[in-house]
């Protein structure tokens, strides 16, 4: 590949990657995806040799667990915080339906109001009920900073493979 190719195919990959890295502080959009999408191109495009895919392969793991991480957080700490399983699988649904209906903010509004319902629906105490939104919130902090830092993990590890 030609100089200006490789320069090209890089910068292209890295700003994908970069806008991948940057979107993790929303819900709407998967950035994890995008920078795996965007170090799979790299490898379809630049070819695959025996460090590309043991790298590839440490990229694709990373993704699967930061993927399952950011769920665990956002349900163990609203689980920790009084919330039975019901409320938080109606705030999962919610925030998917929310992504669909009302992006950017719909998914975070909704799976947090269908949180508060269920829990006070359950419990009849409004501060029982917001102690478990509450500890959801947390739990969604939580996430962002842990995609944050898988994200960038997984960034490296692309660097290190081009590098390599």
């Amino acid at each position: 590949m030609a100089a200006f190719g490789q320069a090209a195919l890089l910068l292209t990959v890295l700003a994908v990657m970069v806008f991948g890295l940057l979107s993790l502080l929303t819900t709407i959009i998967p950035g994890l995806a995008i920078i795996w999408l965007a170090a799979l191109a790299y490898g379809l495009i630049r070819g695959f040799d025996k460090n590309g895919y043991i790298l590839f392969g440490m990229i694709t793991l990373i993704f699967i667990a930061g993927s399952v991480a950011d769920q665990l957080f956002m349900g163990s700490t609203a689980r920790q915080g009084g919330a039975s399983w019901l409320s938080i699988a109606i705030a999962f649904i919610g925030g998917l339906a929310g992504s669909l209906i009302w992006p950017p903010f719909g998914g975070i509004l909704l799976s947090f109001a269908g949180l508060f319902l269920v829990e006070f629906i359950r419990k009849r105490d409004l501060r029982l009920a917001w102690q478990s939104t509450r500890s959801m919130a947390a739990g969604c902090g939580m996430a962002v900073v842990a995609r944050l830092a898988v994200g960038m993990v997984m960034i490296i590890i692309w660097a290190v493979w081009v590098h390599v």
